[in-house]
């Protein structure tokens, strides 16, 4: 008979995070575990599909191999390469019931079972770590703020505590592994350790649980948080706030938020690091005969800015620390005016008489030197080119 697909086996969508793949195979495992279903062996079996199916989706890897591949993933020779998959740990756990028996002290070798040493589960586990895109507009960014978002997430239940114990109770010592959540089995010369198969790893069975978070010790609700900004946040930047993600299950530490900043296009501004950009539009009056320009600060503020005769287009003057201030300095950026002259268009029957004229007197090389120059430049590559087909 062909394997149920991993993901229908354990009730999650494939886009399911690593948070709700646990929350589902713990339900599920809950119900089926064989300690609450003695002789069921429909039971068993549908245990046995939830471990394997956690097993895979629960490693990062063997979970894109699966993805990609499917059950072919971890068949000998197949597309996941010649590596032990799931098959292989069925085949050691078999062996491991030949020799030494269920894990709970039945029929087997003569070891028997026994807690596994060292360390061990506590079934307290750290909760995941939280995204938030934030955007903000470049004069925030300038100023700081303080922002308060509101997110769904898991948080400690509030009427177990985070135990996941039913009021009035508590979660219990596992009596198969003494807590560490292994066991380790012996046989002669032979010594295997696997996860408890009684509290799965957890060092604890919870015998009542909550019915309100079914013994997650988590729940989810929508939260608010204040988030200061300091000024001089830049595109991309990250803020961490530790401690403000996901709560742990069963009480374990809270995962940490973390703040992507992104910052809206500005009408008038471009920004370089610490320096801004504004590009302003002068007429060609202004810029043949000099004048002044009134122009915007990132500040709210305006500043007047001096126009020299005989300006170009892409002209550039510098405003000295009227940019943006530093991350955490008291450095501050410039303002960087660039000019670009604007034809004037639409013209009046007089004005264009009066720029007829102005060409007629105007024609001297000091009045367009740059294209005075150019075009005497041109001039001698054609008269070149002319000259040596004549040679020839």
């Amino acid at each position: 008979m062909s394997k149920r697909d991993y993901y229908e086996v354990l009730g999650v969508a494939k886009t399911a995070s690593d948070g709700e793949l646990k929350v589902a195979f713990r339900k599920l495992a809950m119900v089926h575990h064989p300690d609450r279903n003695p002789g069921d062996k429909e039971a068993e079996l549908k245990f046995k599909e939830l471990n394997e199916a956690y097993q895979c989706l629960s490693d990062g890897q063997k979970r894109a191999a699966y993805d990609r591949f499917g059950h072919a993933a971890f068949s000998q020779g197949g597309a996941g390469g010649p590596g032990f998959g799931n098959e292989f740990g069925d085949f050691m756990s078999d062996i491991f019931d030949t020799f030494f028996g269920d894990a709970r002290g039945g029929p087997g070798g003569g070891g028997g079972a026994r807690a596994g040493r060292g360390g061990g589960a506590s079934g307290r586990e750290r909760g995941a770590d939280l995204r938030y895109n934030l955007e903000i507009t470049l004069e925030e960014a300038f100023s700081g703020k303080t922002e308060t978002i509101r997110m769904p997430t898991a948080v400690t239940c509030e009427v177990c505590g985070g135990s996941g114990a039913k009021a009035g109770s508590k979660p219990k010592t596992c009596g198969t592994c003494g807590g560490y959540g292994r066991v380790r089995a012996a046989q002669g010369f032979f010594a295997i350790e696997r996860t408890c198969p009684t509290c799965l790893g957890r060092g604890e069975i919870i015998e009542d649980p909550c019915t309100a978070c079914s013994g997650a010790g988590r729940v989810t609700r929508e939260r608010s948080l204040s988030v200061n900004v300091p000024a001089g946040v830049d595109d991309g930047l990250r803020i961490r706030l530790a401690g403000e993600g996901e709560s742990g299950l069963r009480g374990g530490p809270a995962g940490d938020l973390y703040i992507f900043l992104s910052i809206k296009p500005h009408p008038f501004f471009q920004r370089d690091g610490a320096d801004l950009f504004c590009r302003v539009p002068i007429s060609m009056v202004t810029a043949a005969l000099a004048g002044e320009i009134t122009v915007p600060v990132i500040d709210g503020s305006n500043t007047q800015v001096r126009i020299p005769a005989g300006t170009q287009t892409n002209k550039q003057f510098r405003l000295k620390g009227k940019g943006m201030p530093v991350l955490r300095s008291r450095d501050v950026g410039d303002l960087y005016i660039q000019v670009f002259v604007e034809t004037p268009q639409n013209l009046t029957r007089r004005q264009r008489e009066l720029l007829q004229e102005f060409d007629q007197h105007g024609t001297a090389a000091d009045n367009h030197p740059e294209s005075t120059g150019f075009f005497s430049r041109v001039k001698e590559f054609f008269d070149g080119l002319s000259g040596g087909a004549g040679r020839s």
